[in-house]
């Protein structure tokens, strides 16, 4: 057992590691995306920093696979670079013993992103629609910016302001399109401030200078109303609910569907726990190198062979839910080539070197 506890201490190693920077890289990667609604005052910065959380949270599934994967590939090489692999198979230590810590540490990996693929991931997608939606339907002139545009109420309303001081809570000509069933209405103010109503603490438009204007779809009312103050509730009437999805679905609601693009998420997220058995699993062949190599010398490759299945089991699921690939074999092909693939490599270590000296 010692040296079962080395190696999986040798693998824990790097994970911490490469676990962080691929958090980071993509906390990046989504915060550039969010902060510019931020920005535009369309989001705010409260709501954007919960969404980058949610969205970190969805990409442990992919995260974590990857991690334990690229992990294995290190520690092992590193062993390999230290001659450590030859003096344990000097002593009578046989790979056998080296594949059953990987096999070890990856069932344990596999638990964790069970737990996230099949409650976690669907349950931070629903969320995520859910405060965004929200964010998209609750207007808030404080993160307006003047010159712009902005949408909410699904489109229903739109509001523009030359100019805005958010400090103060005040817009200058201020311009409001609002459709409802079959009128438009059209408010135009010199001046609009926002105040926040004692007994029901929500927001509210208070409208100095203008006119009002509607106007019936069929042509039979029409109205222009001049105003010194008018007043306008912003927070929508109706409770908002986000659009479904399917990514955001319960994992017990797609076991009793029969929609094909429910039945492919459902295929995914039981795949997910899998793959991560068989991606540590494959670390081990694609590990071996020679003492002069150095203990990075074979991520390049591990990369490109995750990079080429992670795409294809992604391309699959998509042709699944289109109908293109039946529900059976579904995504469980790509799992099995990942599976003959590792099997090649363990029995037929040599092909691998074959390939890389070419």
């Amino acid at each position: 057992m010692i040296i079962e506890r080395y190696i999986m201490r040798e693998i824990f190693k790097p994970a911490v590691t490469i676990c962080t920077v691929l958090m980071f890289i993509f906390g990046c990667y989504i915060a550039a995306r969010y902060l510019e609604d931020a920005v535009q005052g369309q989001l705010p910065g409260s709501t954007v920093i919960l969404l980058i959380l949610l969205r970190i949270t969805i990409a442990l599934e992919v995260l974590l696979p990857t991690t334990l994967y690229l992990s294995v590939v290190i520690a092992l090489g590193r062993l390999y670079r230290d001659a450590e692999m030859t003096a344990m198979f000097a002593c009578g230590i046989s790979m056998a013993r080296v594949i059953k810590s990987v096999f070890f540490v990856s069932v344990i990996a596999g638990v964790i992103v069970a737990c996230f693929s099949l409650y976690i991931r669907p349950w931070a997608w629903g969320q995520f629609f859910g405060l965004k939606s929200r964010a998209k339907a609750n207007f808030d002139m404080t993160r307006m910016k003047g010159g712009n545009f902005y949408e909410i109420d699904n489109g229903e309303r739109v509001i523009f302001a030359d100019k805005v001081d958010n400090q103060k809570n005040r817009a200058k000509r201020v311009f409001i399109q609002t459709k409802r069933d079959d009128t438009l209405q059209i408010i135009y103010a010199k001046q609009a401030r926002q105040y926040t109503d004692d007994t029901t603490g929500k927001p509210i438009l208070v409208f100095h200078d203008g006119y009002l204007y509607e106007f019936s779809q069929f042509g039979k009312e029409e109205r222009i109303l001049e105003f010194e103050n008018s007043a306008m509730h912003l927070e929508p009437k109706d409770v908002i609910q986000p659009e479904y999805k399917v990514k955001a679905a319960s994992t017990e609601h797609l076991v009793h569907s029969n929609n094909i693009e429910e039945i492919a998420e459902l295929h995914w997220r039981l795949a997910a726990p899998l793959s991560t058995i068989l991606l540590a699993l494959l670390g081990v062949p694609l590990s071996r190198s020679s003492p002069r190599q150095g203990k990075y010398s074979k991520v390049t490759t591990a990369i490109l062979i995750f990079a080429v299945y992670y795409n294809l089991s992604a391309m699959t699921k998509k042709w699944v839910g289109q109908g293109v690939v039946d529900t059976i074999p579904g995504i469980w092909w790509v799992q099995m080539l990942l599976a003959g693939l590792l099997l090649v490599l363990l029995w037929q270590p040599r092909l691998l070197f074959r390939w890389r000296n070419r």
